[in-house]
């Protein structure tokens, strides 16, 4: 019997050393990115950074590219949250148990491991060759796109994080509202909505931070503008394009301030997930 013990003793302690060098292997890579874009990026913070536009090429800045992507990410969250959260909601009260909410939640699951850049080539075609048509074939690239495009991406994951974090609601609450003679609508849109709150508003917030870091679908809608632009029916700057766009010059300048892009990119992100896990938190504590 001891023999049996030591040989599982023997795999937990092997098992154990695998998960900890695994942990420590990620983490460390992680570190490494992180260091490497904060030692790159750090070199071109300052001033002319927030205030400069890409028009000034080198001597520039990312004031247009901040801009840009601080109003096409707004965009598409306005349009993806409110149609994430209802769609969500249906399928979590409504079709919980049906076929046809298996199916949608099926097709909501490809949309979310679809590619990005698909999203992107196909708000091209339906959206900005149509325009191109109208415009006697100026390639009408523009903000609204390359949002629409964006909402595509951040759309399944708040119907996903709707529908699971109703699903974790008790069904002893849902049970003693309609006891008391609560209709449907009362209960769904004043009881669970606000009892899954947090988690809904966690998962619009992880979706804007998926949004934030994206590229390929930009670079078929909003194209880029070195320029300050601010209606969306012009082409916009955003970060990840303007570094996409640095990083693919010659000129060291033009690398640093691309460095510098992307550490702001990764301090949004970041922000956002810190701000994802204290709603979280607050969540655990209020259990």
């Amino acid at each position: 019997m001891s023999a049996r013990y030591r040989r599982r003793a023997i795999k937990n302690a092997l098992a154990m050393a695998l998960a900890g060098t695994a942990t420590l292997v990620g983490l460390g890579f992680l570190a490494w990115i992180l260091g490497v874009t904060v030692a790159r990026g750090i070199e071109a913070f300052g001033v002319p950074l927030f205030t400069r536009i890409t028009a000034h090429a080198a001597e520039g800045g990312l004031a247009n590219a901040m801009l840009g992507s601080v109003l096409i990410d707004v965009m598409a969250i306005l349009m993806c949250a409110p149609v994430g959260v209802m769609a969500g909601t249906w399928l979590a009260e409504y079709a919980s148990h049906s076929r046809l909410g298996t199916v949608i939640r099926f097709m909501n699951d490809i949309l979310l491991s679809a590619p990005s850049i698909v999203l992107g080539l196909f708000v091209y075609v339906v959206m900005v060759l149509p325009m191109t048509a109208i415009t006697d074939g100026a390639v009408s690239f523009s903000a609204l796109a390359g949002a629409v495009a964006l909402a595509l991406i951040g759309l399944p994951v708040i119907v996903r994080t709707t529908d699971e974090m109703l699903r974790l609601v008790p069904s002893s609450l849902r049970e003693a509202a309609l006891s008391l003679g609560v209709p449907q609508w009362k209960l769904t849109t004043q009881v669970l909505l606000r009892a899954a709150g947090s988690g809904i508003l966690t998962g619009c917030l992880l979706a804007l931070a998926r949004l934030a870091g994206e590229t390929a679908p930009l670079l078929f809608t909003a194209f880029g503008n070195n320029y300050m632009a601010v209606g969306p029916l012009d082409k916009m700057a955003t970060l990840p394009t303007t570094i996409y766009q640095y990083t693919n010059d010659p000129d060291p300048a033009m690398h640093a301030i691309a460095w510098a892009g992307a550490l702001l990119v990764t301090l949004f992100v970041l922000s956002l997930g810190l701000l994802a896990r204290s709603f979280i938190q607050r969540e655990n504590r209020h259990d």
